[in-house]
């Protein structure tokens, strides 16, 4: 049994290195008792070459600006940058430089069931989910958030910013992404007031939308727009104090592009929301007649 778990054979190899210094043990009896093979302890440790020394680096700027992306997604970017890496490489380099995505208390455990596969999509603009998300500014003052995605590419066409929300700023923030997409199929929120209000319902009845209400007090039944939720209050809103309104609108904004063109997905393949729907939309297009 080892007195001490270590990550890698290098730390180990350290280890072992350290205690006859200290303690004057021999290399055996050290290597024993860290649970490192004398082998592996006396081979020397290759030097890394210019390319390795590149990716290293480039971890370690990617861990600095996407402080809660992991190392998959790091291979991905790796990827989409041209490099020709196996992601095994990147997962032990990424280990070696001990970066690492910062704990996460868990979360407690839902209770009851939900109906979480209930109206999925098969295919772009049939099914929007809505949600709204609070955060505050410096000075104490509440910042609401609406969020509104599309459930099968899992982009997001819009984040509506303002201090208060009411039903109108709903229904124009429907507009302007319908404008742009087209109206949806189905609308997914809860029963909140701003959603059940008369203008959310005529909005709806003019474009020809129908309404999903998940069940009071049952978020799971909403479950892709609170799996977004939980990202950006996770790689966003816990890190960053907004000082005004406008900071907190061009900053989320600047978020919500990233998030649609920049991250990769992992319910998507590792493709971006941007992606996906992209080669989904290719897929439809037919395909010329051979002669």
């Amino acid at each position: 049994m080892t007195l001490l778990k270590l990550l890698t054979p290098e730390r180990r190899r350290r280890a072992v290195v350290m205690a006859g210094d200290r303690f004057g043990v021999s290399e055996r009896f050290a290597c024993r008792i860290l649970g490192q093979a004398r082998s592996t302890q006396r081979r020397a440790a290759p030097e890394p070459d210019e390319e390795e020394e590149r990716l290293r680096a480039w971890l370690r700027a990617f861990a600095t600006a996407r402080p809660r992306w992991g190392w998959r997604r790091a291979a991905a970017g790796l990827v989409a940058e041209g490099w020709r890496v196996n992601h095994k490489r990147v997962r032990r380099v990424w280990r070696e430089e001990g970066l690492r995505v910062p704990h996460r208390a868990r979360k407690r455990p839902l209770r009851g069931q939900g109906v979480v596969g209930q109206f999925c999509p098969i295919r772009p603009n049939v099914l929007w989910a809505l949600d709204f998300q609070f955060d505050q500014t410096a000075d104490a003052r509440t910042l609401k958030l609406l969020n509104v995605i599309d459930e099968f590419t899992r982009e997001c066409p819009a984040i509506l910013v303002r201090r208060n929300i009411d039903a109108d700023q709903v229904v124009a923030t429907l507009d302007r992404i319908a404008a742009q997409r087209g109206a949806p199929m189905y609308l997914r929120f809860d029963h909140g007031p701003e959603f059940i209000a008369h203008a959310v319902a005529d909005w709806c009845r003019f474009s020809g939308a129908n309404t999903v209400f998940i069940d009071p007090g049952c978020p799971w039944q909403n479950a892709w727009i609170e799996s977004f939720n939980g990202r950006l209050r996770d790689e966003l809103l816990n890190g960053e104090l907004f000082d005004s309104l406008l900071e907190a609108q061009v900053v989320i904004e600047d978020w919500r592009i990233d998030y649609n063109t920049r991250r990769p997905h992992s319910s998507l393949g590792m493709l971006t929301p941007d992606e996906y729907a992209d080669r989904w939309h290719q897929r439809q297009q037919p395909q010329p007649q051979l002669s």
